[in-house]
């Protein structure tokens, strides 16, 4: 399990952890989870291909400050053709070593070629073991309002099924960010 303890840098002036820095912290809980499953970063280097984040949502529920320690709940919520999902929760440890809840959210990567940048399919023993680690706090986060991405693929949602894709959308597009590679 991911755990860390805010410090100096993650905060503002007031001590509080900035709402950027938790999405920096889900990333590496779940690659962390990946590469513990076989299927991080290195097996999908291994296999020639990259990933790059094509969508992320954030719900958040409660601020951190300095020196608190953080833990992690992480799992796949969706392996499809050419992307997935990862699914991670943010907590609190607290000193009764209760958890308190911080942000949960989805963090959706596509494969894509390394040289030309365009979506690829996943590699098939990546894609099984995938779908070997979808959660069970995966699942139960669907239930709080923070479901992954149907197989349609992460391109928004039909007019008026908020949370629901557009059937036949596919692969998302090979945008933005490259785990690991920094803001």
């Amino acid at each position: 399990m991911f755990r860390t303890r805010i410090e100096h840098v993650d905060t503002d002036a007031t001590g509080i952890v900035h709402f950027s820095r938790f999405t920096s912290l889900m990333e590496t809980a779940g690659m962390e989870h990946l590469e513990a499953h076989g299927a991080g970063l290195t097996a999908f280097g291994a296999a020639g291909v990259d990933l790059v984040a094509a969508e992320l949502r954030v719900r958040y529920l409660r601020s951190a400050g300095y020196r608190d320690v953080i833990v992690a709940d992480a799992g796949v919520g969706h392996a499809g053709a050419a992307w997935f999902a990862l699914a991670v929760r943010l907590l609190r440890e607290e000193e009764d070593g209760a958890r308190t809840p911080l942000a949960a959210g989805d963090l959706v990567f596509a494969a894509v070629d390394p040289g030309t940048r365009r979506a690829v399919p996943l590699p098939a023993p990546l894609r099984q073991a995938l779908r070997g680690i979808v959660t069970d706090a995966a699942r139960e986060r669907a239930h709080e309002g923070l479901a992954t991405p149907s197989p349609g693929g992460p391109r928004g949602a039909a007019p008026g099924h908020v949370g629901h894709r557009r059937a036949g959308t596919g692969t998302p597009s090979p945008a933005v960010h490259r785990p690991g590679a920094g803001p």
